[in-house]
């Protein structure tokens, strides 16, 4: 078990990655942000569906469990990429030719409820894993018409480096269960 202070003192640098990532973003240094990724990322965004509960599970936490709503593992998720997709869609983002990119659009990411669990098992093999789970709220405006807010919760394996962490797994969940925006070519 981690004493409190070691607890805190990690939660601060989970949130300091987790700014700085967003603030690469925002700048669309998106070759640079490829770097705080580990070589085997899973970078998924799972369709989400709306659940009516059962009975059998009425008054319990299981009755309106979010884990109903995402689409299971057999199931094509709205995103699933690996590191070589994720280079191809930052270096496409950047290329002139790329007519839905240019002009870039304007995004502005807010990262909250920072939650590091060091307790949890990660569920990606290596020992030293941290499950992590956070907010974002995604400002996106495109050719002065296109302005949404993209809202939802991230669920992250991270890999402790020496000089910070690697996202071994993203898994988005949007709180839509409709997809009004323009676009899910963001990085998130």
């Amino acid at each position: 078990m981690m004493r409190s202070a070691d607890r805190s003192d990690l939660q601060q640098d989970i949130a300091r990655f987790y700014y700085r990532e967003a603030r690469l973003l925002d700048e669309r240094r998106f070759l640079t942000w490829l770097d705080l990724l580990a070589p085997e990322i899973v970078y998924r965004i799972p369709a989400r569906h709306n659940y009516v509960g059962e009975n059998s599970a009425r008054n319990t936490e299981q009755y309106h469990s979010l884990a109903h709503e995402l689409s299971p593992p057999e199931e094509a998720p709205i995103r699933r990429d690996n590191l070589a997709l994720l280079t191809v869609r930052a270096q496409r983002a950047l290329a002139p030719q790329a007519w839905s990119d240019n002009p870039p659009p304007r995004t502005r990411r807010m990262i909250s409820n920072i939650e590091p669990d060091p307790d949890a098992d990660p569920g990606a093999g290596s020992k030293g894993d941290l499950r992590v789970y956070s907010n974002f709220l995604l400002s996106f405006s495109h050719h002065s018409a296109d302005n949404h807010l993209y809202t939802g919760q991230r669920r992250d394996v991270l890999r402790p480096q020496e000089r910070g962490f690697l996202i071994v797994e993203r898994t988005i969940i949007l709180d839509w269960n409709v997809i009004t925006a323009p676009t899910l070519a963001l990085f998130f």
